[in-house]
């Protein structure tokens, strides 16, 4: 097991670069995570909704991405909790609720799946979330230190040097624990580290000797293409020569569909009706569609993305944006809110429902005249429905009946999550914007997801004391 001594010390990643290292050394491996909470979910191999991290480890462990290595998902809502249990959602309830007497039961299920993938597999590699140390938190925990006690996992904890404060966040977990916690943890990684090692040889010897536990690995910082999940993700403020600009809603999801076209190109995420401007402006996937559309109307960001189309920029709608670009949503569901007018953008008008879709697909996206086939996503409540006569952007392959996503001049929508990891569309879809402004034509890189977890963990191998975490294995 993988704990942190905070969010974003490294635990995601670090259980992605185990992953591949003991597969790649021939061992049959599985990923576990019992309750991730993230607005930036993604659709399992089952056509069911999981963490975009245990997606990739699922990738990195070369298995179809599965819900039973993360049994818990919790979407934050409004002070409520949006409870999503093996790939379902099952319930939305006060967030106090869900953490002082719901836990429990979602808990033991999860620790029956997990116990099952420990006998199927050599290892499995569980990630914490957060902190293992919060003491108003631990008589709550589900998992952290209790999945590591129900199963007495070999524990590792990962600091974040980069941040400071790492040997005293490292002793500050050692010393909240209790004996039988203290007594699983078998080594310390630091994680994102600059500068020279031999300078942390005193540190070492501290923690080595008061907890008789050894750093285990010193990982460099290293850059990475592999898609970031939570709300820690680093927000970019610039852009290429292509200027793209993302709105940041209050209720933002699914935000790695952009990743793709940081590495193209770089975007700028904005929250402001003065920062709305751009070749290319995206609405993006929402929580809560309704509410961000209100949102639209209060900054007078709806009035900015009017007055961008008329100056030539093109607007594309993602999920809940290509619903908030609509004419009218009509929410008795998720906000209650009834009809409410959308921003008029294209002739389509949305009905949300209880029923809510989560499936693979594959599209044909008509795009400046050329059709290119394309795989992705789908997670969403909510039907639409043309209005009126309308171009159609993408459609389902091989599917006459299924829904088209829609095009009018400067302005798409589409449901299709995933979308800009097709890299050959990417680049199509980039070049038709640098082909206005007259710049060099791009090409499709080679990357993929499996090629950059393959390089970051070849790095983070080098780096981590292998042997060490397999002694006693």
């Amino acid at each position: 097991m993988i704990v942190g001594t905070a969010s974003g010390a490294g635990k995601s990643l670090t259980c992605t670069a185990l992953c591949r290292i003991l597969k790649n050394r021939g061992y049959n491996v599985a990923p576990f995570k019992m309750q991730n909470m993230s607005l930036n979910s993604i659709c399992s191999y089952e056509g069911l909704e999981m963490s975009v991290a245990q997606y990739i480890q699922s990738v990195a462990c070369g298995k179809a991405p599965s819900v039973v290595y993360n049994p818990i998902l919790l979407k934050p809502e409004n002070g409520e909790t949006y409870v999503v249990f093996e790939g379902n959602f099952i319930e939305r309830i006060p967030a106090a609720s869900y953490m002082t007497n719901r836990k429990k039961k979602y808990f033991d299920k999860g620790i029956q799946t997990l116990k099952k993938l420990i006998d199927e597999n050599d290892f499995v590699i569980i990630e914490g979330a957060g902190s293992p140390a919060e003491v108003n938190l631990m008589k709550y925990d589900v998992t952290n230190m209790a999945v590591a006690k129900a199963v007495k996992a070999d524990t590792y904890i990962v600091t974040d040097i980069d941040r400071g404060g790492s040997f005293a966040s490292l002793v500050g977990t050692m010393e909240i624990f209790g004996d039988e916690e203290r007594n699983l943890i078998k080594g310390f990684i630091f994680n994102k580290f600059r500068g020279i090692r031999e300078m942390l040889n005193d540190g070492f010897d501290y923690l080595e000797n008061r907890y008789g536990v050894k750093t285990v690995g010193v990982v460099p910082m290293i850059g990475n293409a592999i898609p970031e999940e939570d709300s820690l993700q680093s927000w970019e403020s610039k852009t290429g020569d292509i200027d793209i600009c993302v709105i940041k809603t209050p209720f933002i999801s699914n935000f790695s569909d952009f990743s793709p076209l940081s590495w193209f190109n770089g975007v700028r995420y904005v929250d402001s009706a003065k920062e709305v401007r751009g070749d290319l402006i995206i609405l993006p996937g929402s929580k809560r569609t309704a509410d961000d559309l209100k949102w639209l109307k209060e900054t007078g960001i709806d009035w900015a993305l009017s007055k961008a189309k008329e100056t030539g920029s093109f607007i594309l709608g993602i999920c809940g944006g290509f619903q908030i670009l609509g004419e009218s949503i009509i929410d008795e569901y998720e906000s209650g809110y009834g009809e409410m007018k959308g921003l008029g953008m294209l002739p389509v008008k949305t009905i949300m429902n209880a029923d809510k879709r989560t499936t693979n697909t594959e599209r044909v996206i008509f795009w400046n005249n050329t059709e290119t086939i394309v795989r992705g996503y789908e997670i969403r409540h909510g039907e639409t429905f043309p209005t009126a006569e309308v171009d159609v952007f993408s459609s389902p392959v091989n599917d006459e009946t299924g829904f088209r996503d829609v095009i009018v001049g400067t302005v798409a929508g589409t449901y299709l999550h995933g979308l800009f990891y097709n890299y050959e569309f990417t680049a199509q879809f980039l070049n038709y914007f640098r082909e206005k402004k007259g710049l060099t034509m791009i090409t499709a890189e080679s990357n993929s997801l499996d090629r950059e977890i393959e390089a970051f963990s070849s790095e983070v191998e080098k780096n981590l004391e292998i042997d060490e975490l397999l002694r006693d294995h």
